[in-house]
């Protein structure tokens, strides 16, 4: 062939690599070594291309045109569990040449297709060469999920550039050097030296540097000029103790997070030895945010009225999403969102128990389902309930009541702040569900021992919960007894495993996806339910507390025995699909509208419907897991 076909050849070729990852990422050096060497091959429909008795395999894949099917080798019908569809741009085999070993797939052209092919000598050359290739080719998922944020981001490039973003590291938002005392420093003097250089906190340390407490502005009028404390004694008497802390690495998220869970205005930031190196406060973090945290917890903790708790609600979304526009994985929003959500939900209880009498009466409010999860998105209705103790019997009808009543006001109230009263009844002013622990335990137990499908249909409503307000200690106490009740239950858990088998992911057998009539995927039914479900199965199985789907994932999946790198797949997989979620619904979106959840695969870019067809991938390979542990 002549030089010029040559150089034609490997333009076209780099010319279409460019158009997929990782190629569009790499190094120039790299790209030209894969299209230099790569030679295209036809593949009649039908055809073999590569299986497990072909040995190691002698060549890496990249298919140009057309559909391959990858096949488990030994299954003599091709099923859901058993194949996947690769595309344009999706390479094969990743793991068994890089291991060099027979592949465990047989790949089957399904229809007439194109594939480009470099040997394995030159594959294993170019992870050498190419961070980029190797990091694609050793954490697939989360490469790409690494490239669609980065693609978000300079979609709102105009943004970004009016304010940092919520990665920003909290190093880079120090601004001085600390100013700290030691605890056997009087009072007097630590009071004097804030005055003086205007600090709205001072940070007490130990001998090594390493913080031990801090005294606030905020502390002064209750601690001092009520209490009257006599400034001469040290400040190690009237300091708050165990101050909140984050490593220098962390992000201004995390400092968000925190603020927003624990109500404070200051974190310390240390080092890896707990050195304190400076101090964070909202003022640093309202720079990066049109909408500041201190507005939203300020407006929540202060509001008088539901109305200025609706305000707040509205911000809450606000700045949710300019945290997606700024590239916040999903797992760190859905959190933020739930712990705002919390104190405003705390809030709302607070304002409701002034106009109830509830005194002398013990009770905690339960968070159910995604909320319970924490893993709220911008669109949820409610799902709560009461847990409270009634040691005299003849009073337990009257106390109910009076907590029936009270969760009406509270339900009602949330409904006014965007979150509507549950469909199916799911809340805390049904009596139903305003329950002693005994009666919590009864219930549980009672749907454990016979699960029939509204037994199973509630296992996966209520089994996913949390305290939100009150006594932690029924909780835990619940968890407890369900954990122990399940564990021991083999055939409960294999019906639960039946019954989150029966959605699968909604991936072609030679389509991309399946879509319904409308042409739509639902994200959460067909989706994140799959990872949410095994998830479940998995915690009550191997005695996990959490009730988060990635905590559950990642404990549970520990103790059977599955590798770092399939966990993380895994978990990578289903923030995606929580991300796509959230990005598909806006500040004048309904909670819990029909369309909500819904998205249309054509819509999305090519990079993100191949990140998508990777989730449903993952998911399928962790349905498959349970289905194998129980022999479905």
């Amino acid at each position: 062939m002549s030089n010029d076909a040559t150089t034609l050849l490997v333009g076209a070729s780099t010319d279409f690599l460019r158009n997929f990852s990782p190629f569009n990422r790499m190094e120039a050096e790299a790209l030209a070594f894969v299209a230099e060497r790569a030679v295209l091959a036809f593949h009649a429909r039908g055809s073999e291309i590569l299986t497990p008795e072909s040995g190691v395999p002698t060549h890496f894949y990249i298919v140009q045109r057309g559909k391959i099917q990858a096949r488990q080798a030994g299954q003599a019908t091709v099923t859901e569990y058993t194949s996947l569809t690769l595309g344009a741009g999706e390479c094969f085999p990743i793991g068994a040449i890089s291991a060099r070993r027979p592949s465990t797939n047989a790949y089957v052209a399904v229809e007439d297709s194109f594939c480009f092919q470099i040997s394995a000598d030159d594959f294993l050359h170019l992870m050498q060469i190419s961070p980029v290739f190797h990091l694609f080719c050793t954490q697939y998922i989360a490469s790409l999920l690494s490239q669609s944020r980065q693609q978000l981001q300079s979609s709102f490039a105009q943004r970004a550039a009016e304010q940092q973003t919520m990665t920003t590291a909290l190093s880079k938002l120090i601004k001085q050097e600390p100013v700290f005392v030691t605890p056997d420093t009087p009072t007097r003097s630590a009071l004097e030296r804030m005055s003086e250089l205007h600090l709205g906190c001072m940070v007490v340390v130990d001998a090594e540097r390493r913080p031990v407490g801090i005294l606030t502005q905020s502390d002064l009028l209750p601690r001092v000029i009520l209490a009257g404390f006599d400034l001469a004694r040290p400040i190690g008497e009237l300091m708050t103790a165990n101050p909140h802390q984050l490593p220098a690495s962390a992000s201004a998220y995390d400092a968000a997070l925190e603020m927003a869970t624990h109500g404070v205005r200051h974190l310390l930031v240390v080092d890896s030895d707990s050195v304190l190196l400076g101090v964070v406060s909202e003022r640093d973090l309202f720079s990066l945010q049109r909408i500041s945290l201190r507005q939203i917890r300020a407006g929540i903790d202060n509001a008088a009225d539901i109305a200025a708790l609706q305000r707040a609600s509205k911000d809450i979304r606000q700045l949710a999403l300019n945290l997606i526009a700024q590239g916040i994985g999903a797992e760190q929003l859905t959190q933020f969102i739930s712990a705002l959500n919390d104190a405003l939900t705390r809030r709302i209880i607070t304002l409701a128990r002034e106009r109830h009498d509830l005194v002398g009466i013990e009770f905690a409010w339960f968070a159910f389902g995604s909320e319970g999860r924490h893993e709220q998105t911008l669109s949820t209705d409610q799902d709560n309930g009461i847990i409270f103790r009634c040691a005299d019997a003849k009073q337990l009808k009257e106390t109910r009541a009076r907590l029936v009543e009270f969760a009406r006001t509270v339900n009602e109230d949330l409904a006014a702040c965007g979150f509507p009263l549950c469909k199916g009844n799911i809340m805390a002013s049904n009596p139903e569900l305003c329950l002693t622990l005994d009666e919590w335990k009864s219930r549980f137990g009672d749907w454990i021992r016979e699960p029939d499908p509204q037994a199973l249909l509630n296992a996966s409503i209520f089994f996913d919960f949390r305290v939100l307000y009150g006594n932690e200690r029924f909780g835990d106490q619940l968890r407890s007894a369900l954990n122990k009740g399940a564990k021991g239950n083999s055939a409960f858990l294999r019906m639960m495993a039946a019954n989150a088998l029966k959605v699968m992911p909604p991936l072609g057998r030679i389509r991309d996806f399946v879509v319904e009539d409308d042409g739509t995927i639902d994200l959460k039914k067909s989706g994140a339910r799959l990872f949410v479900d095994v998830a479940r199965i998995l915690a009550l199985r191997t005695g996990v507390e959490s009730s988060s789907t990635v905590q559950r994932l990642r404990q549970g999946s520990t103790k059977i025995g599955m590798s770092q790198e399939e966990v993380s797949a895994i978990i990578d997989g289903f923030n995606f699909i929580q991300l796509l979620r959230l990005r598909s619904q806006h500040l004048e979106t309904e909670h819990d509208s029909a369309d909500d959840n819904r998205i249309d695969p054509e819509s999305l870019n090519e990079l993100d419907r191949r990140i998508l067809k990777e989730a449903f991938r993952q998911a399928r390979k962790l349905q498959l897991r349970l289905k194998l542990d129980y022999q479905l």
